[in-house]
Order: structure tokens, then sequence, then C-alpha cells
């Protein structure tokens, strides 16, 4: 009797006629194997090599998720260099009259009207509440209210980040730079403006601290050097598109809201930024830290089943370890080669600072076309910082920090002869002394973390940090002195550039070397290559 064949039958027997195979299972069975060879092979996991780090030991030294992570984390740099040095062009120079008859000298007693030349800009804070004369200290004074907004707001949100979490910390300066920012714009009065400008920097400050822990606790060693240097690149990129919206923004209230706005794209980082698994670790948050890492290793195609494992012994390991005695601030000073090293760094860290943030706001006071200076000297920080990463690969972190130094104070320097020259002149040798601070910005991070011991790393670091951001309040009250004489401003810059090359040679260099871990290991670190 004739067995009915379905369509699925008829078009194996034909796949056999084809073939010339004699039996449907013959044919069945090849046809499955050539429908599995034409499927997507799924990529097996690739083991990731075992350190002595558990965190890093899972997902790797810096695969596919570190590196979109660290460009995610990136973009909030770009703000940081805008609302740092938005005052370029928030106080921008103004020419100023007197429109009183026969009164040339605006600053007279006897002038009882005046009128700026709004041909460049149209409005800045100082034609908005007349901060001129008497009162153009105030102008700068602002600025220096940003500079402590930023020394603070490191402080606090980076304590918050100890005890509460990096996301919430980070999460709070990029919303929190958002909102103050905003109102800025709508300052009623100029105390008002200083207010939210603190404010703002506040959460800037924050978040240069947040974001950048948030990086490293997830990059292997090998790549963390590299990436803490490159990590200085959106803010120089920052710092050089404030040109372009000036450019097109000739009023303070919308340019700050230009630069201001950008912060809405955070948004994203709810949903795209995690909290750290180094942290929920330490904290003893295994389980969170656990489903985390899981994350991160399928996305970078790393083996997971044996995540929980290594993790809890780990956790075993470290809550089992003697808690080694905690260094405060006061053993940086105790010893006297420790407490040397420590006085050189922070010399270094407080004219590297003042010298960046000074020259910046310097190169706008000098004539010429403001947007192009501007440009041009916070452009030219990027390849600083590109340079920064050949140089202390091959000439070390010592060598590299008395050329960027003496760089700077090759320039200003000779900036201090060269003041009655063409304006060209001035601004290339600003401009020189401002391309040597931006190779010394990213190395002193490097070398800083690298010559204190373990112990007191944190306490150190926190403080040389400190003290920079001291240096960049200073940097507007030092520019202000160039209304007395010309050369006064680009004369301290240089003489303290020099200083820093100074402070260099007695410090050691780090490059290859195993770090300190101990007190006694920072006192004694470099004496053996003296010896």
């Amino acid at each position: 009797m004739a067995k009915t064949l379905d369509a699925r039958q008829k078009g194996n027997w034909k796949f056999c006629a084809v073939l010339k195979i004699q039996t449907l299972a013959q044919a069945e069975y090849i046809q499955q194997l050539i429908i599995m060879d034409d499927q997507p092979k799924k990529k097996e996991p690739v083991p990731v090599k075992k350190t002595a780090d558990p965190i890093i030991s899972q997902i790797g030294d810096f695969k596919r998720y570190q590196f979109w992570f660290c460009m995610l984390i990136f973009l909030s740099k770009f703000g940081t260099g805008w609302h740092t040095l938005a005052h370029i062009f928030l106080a921008a120079p103004t020419p100023v009259s007197c429109a009183t008859p026969n009164v040339t000298d605006a600053c007279s007693d006897a002038c009882e009207k005046t009128e700026f030349d709004t041909s460049v800009f149209k409005t800045t804070i100082v034609t908005e509440w007349n901060l001129t004369c008497k009162n153009s200290s105030l102008s700068s004074m602002s600025q220096s209210i940003v500079m402590a907004g930023i020394m603070f707001g490191s402080i606090v949100f980076g304590m918050i980040a100890d005890r509460c979490g990096r996301r919430p910390a980070f999460l709070g300066c990029c919303f929190m730079q958002l909102g103050a920012g905003l109102i800025v714009c709508l300052s009623p009065y100029f105390w008002f403006y200083c207010l939210f400008r603190f404010l703002t920097a506040f959460a800037t400050g924050g978040t240069m601290t947040t974001s950048f822990v948030l990086i490293m606790e997830i990059i292997g060693p090998k790549k963390r050097e590299l990436v803490a240097i490159l990590y200085q690149i959106p803010f120089n990129i920052g710092h050089a598109s404030l040109s372009v919206f000036a450019y097109f923004i000739r009023t303070w209230r919308w340019f700050q809201f230009a630069v201001t706005i950008f912060s809405v794209v955070f948004v994203i980082y709810i949903c795209l930024v995690p909290e750290s698994p180094r942290w929920l670790f330490t904290t003893g948050r295994v389980d969170d830290s656990i489903m985390i890492l899981e994350k991160i290793a399928k996305r970078n195609n790393a083996p997971t089943e044996t995540i929980r494992g290594e993790i809890e012994a780990g956790y075993k390991v470290l809550a089992a370890r003697t808690p080694t005695k905690k260094g405060t601030v006061i053993d940086l000073f105790r010893t006297p080669l420790l407490r040397a090293k420590t006085f050189c760094m922070l010399v270094i860290w407080l004219v590297i600072c003042m010298v960046y943030y000074g020259t910046a706001q310097y190169i706008s006071k000098l004539g010429g076309n403001i947007f192009l200076n501007n440009l041009i000297a916070a452009g030219l920080g990027i390849p600083g910082s590109l340079l920064c990463v050949v140089l202390t690969k091959y000439l070390g972190r010592k060598i590299t920090m008395m050329l960027s130094n003496g760089l700077s104070a090759i320039g200003l320097l000779a900036l201090v002869f060269l003041t009655r020259f063409d304006m060209r002149i001035q601004v290339a040798c600003a401009t020189l002394g401002l391309f040597g601070a931006s190779i010394s910005f990213p190395n002193v991070y490097l070398w800083g973390g690298e010559i204190f011991p373990t112990v007191v790393r944190s306490n150190g670091m926190g403080l040389c940090s400190m003290i920079g951001r001291f240096g960049g309040l200073l940097a507007p009250l030092i520019c202000d002195l160039a209304q007395f004489k010309s050369w006064i401003t680009p004369l301290i810059f240089g003489l303290f550039s020099l200083a820093a090359v100074i402070c260099s040679i007695f410090l050691p260099e780090t490059r290859g070397t195993p770090l300190p871990e101990t007190l006694e290991d920072g006192e004694n670190f470099g004496r053996k290559a003296k010896e």
C-alpha cells in the first residue's frame, strides 16, 4: 500500500535525488549537518590570566568592557574643563570708556557714566555688574571661589564615595553640576553668581575625583598608567572647545547655558554606570560584586563559572588578614627623607596647577584674537598629554617633569623681556609655558601616586591635590598683578616653574620600580639608587 509523504519528506527525497542518497534517514542527517554548519558558532570564553588581584583575575586587564566604560566616563571630563575655565570668556576683557563729556579716565571720580565696547562680547559678568576700576578684582576673585569649590568638592565627594559608594557619589556630582550650572545662568546679583559658581565647581571637583576612581578600579596594572594619562585629554578638549562656544555665543548667560546643558547626557549614567565591583568587594557586599563581575566577564567573553568561588575565597582571605595600621598625614612628615619628598611633591603640585590655570587665563588678557589664542593654546594640551605618555615611558617620570617644567620656565621668563614686542610673540611664549604645564599635569598624578608608600598614599595624594587647588586659587590673583606691570605675572609663574625643576632633582625615579608599601619603605625609597 502506497504511503503518503508530507511536504518535508518530499523535500528530503528531492534532496536525496540531487545527492544520490538512497535513504530518507541519511538525507535528514546530512541536511541537519548543513544547517548546523550555517549557524554562527558561539565563541568559547577565553580564560583570563590569574593575578594576585581577585577583581582583575575575573575580567582581565583591559578588554572590551573596560574600553567602552572608559569612553563613557570620559564624557564627564568635558564638563570639568568647561566649568573650570569658563571664566576666561564669562569675564572676558571688555574695554570701558567714560561717557561723561571732557572726561577720559573711566575710573576717575569725575566720570559719571561709563560705557563698554560690545563689539566682541555683547555681555560678560564685567559688563553685567560693572566689575571695573575699584571692583575689577572681584572678577578674579570669582574664579578663585571656583577653584576653592573644586578643592572642597574633591575632598567631600571623595569621602562620600568611600562611605556610600562610587556610583551614588558620581551620579550626585553630575546632576549637581547640571542643576547649579543652570541656576548660574539666572543670576540676578554678583554674589548669587559666585555662590552657584562655587556649587558648580564643588560638583566639578567631585566629578574629577569619583570618575577617576571608577575607572582605575576596574583596570589592571598593565594599562592603568596609560589610561591615567589619557584621562586628561577630554579635559584639554573641553578647554579648547570653550573658544568655539564663545565665538558663536557672545552673551555670558547663553554661553554658561551652552556649556552646562551638555550634562543632560549624564542621564544615561543611571542605566550604564554600575557600582564599582572592587568597592563592593572590599566593603563586604560580595554577592553584589559577583553579579556585576559576571556581567562584565560575559561582555569580555571571559568564563563566569569560577567567579563566585574565587571571589568568595578572596574575600575570606581579605577578612582574615591582620589589619594594617593606617597612616595619617602626620606620618608624611615624621622622618627626614619622606618629609623632604613630601615637601618637594607639594611644591610641584602647587606650581603645575598655578601655572596651568594661571597661564590659561593670562593668555586671554593678552591682545589679539582671544578665540584663536585660547583655541591654539588649549589645543596644544592634547599633544602635550600624548607626548607625556611617550616621555614617561622612555625617559621616566623625573626627567619628563624636569623637561616640562623647564619648558614652562623658558617660555614664561622669556615673556618677561618681551612684553613690549609684537603681541603674537607674547602669545607664543605664553603658549609654550602652557604646553609645558600640559605635559606636567598628567605626569604629576602618576609620579605622586608612585612616590608615597601604600599606607599613606591616599593621604599624600589628597594633600597634594588640596595644595594644587590652592595654587589654582592663587592663579587669577597673580594674573591681576599684570595691571600694575605686565611682566610681573609671567615672572612669578616662570620662577615657580624653575622651583619645580629644582624640587624634581631631589625626588627618586619610580619607573619600573616596586612601589613602597610601608613608612620605612617610603623613607628608604630612592636612597639605595643614590648610594
